[in-house]
C-alpha cells in the first residue's frame, strides 16, 4: 500500500513544504469566532473524526474486499493533517516540535527500531 519513491501518486517537489510552513498556512482557514479553548475543542473533535474517515476506508478494503480509494485516503489525511496543525497551533506548538517530540519518545522506546520480538521500553 505504500507509494514507491518517484512513484505517481505525490508529485516529488523540489521545494516541498515543510510542516511549519503548512501549519502556518493552515492557520488562516480558522474560524476567527473561536476563542483558544473553541478551537482546541474544534480541532480535536476534527482529528478524531477524520481519524474515523481514514479508519472507514481501510475498513472497507481490508475487511470488506474494496479497492482502496487512494486519493479519498489522501483528502482525510489532509484533513486530519489540517486539525492537527490547528490543535498545536492554539497550544503554542509547531507541527515540527510535535514530530521532534515524538521521534524522541519512539527512539527511547525502539532505540534500534522496532522488532516484534523486543519489549518496548517506556519513554524516560
Amino acid at each position: 500500500m505504500t507509494e514507491q519513491p518517484g512513484g505517481p501518486l505525490l508529485e516529488r517537489r523540489e521545494n516541498e513544504r515543510t510542516l511549519d510552513a503548512y501549519q502556518m498556512a493552515a492557520a488562516r482557514t480558522v474560524n476567527p469566532a473561536l476563542d483558544d479553548a473553541h478551537r482546541f475543542l474544534d480541532a480535536a473533535a476534527g482529528l478524531s473524526e477524520e481519524a474515523g474517515e481514514v479508519l472507514s476506508h481501510a475498513r472497507r478494503h481490508v475487511l470488506q474486499g474494496r479497492m482502496l480509494d487512494r486519493d479519498a485516503v489522501i483528502d482525510e489525511l489532509g484533513d486530519a493533517l489540517w486539525c492537527l496543525a490547528i490543535a498545536a497551533h492554539t497550544v503554542g506548538v509547531t507541527l515540527s516540535g510535535v514530530a521532534m517530540r515524538n521521534e524522541e519518545k519512539l527512539r527511547a522506546r525502539h532505540p534500534d527500531g522496532f522488532h516484534p520480538s523486543s519489549p518496548s521500553r517506556p519513554p524516560r
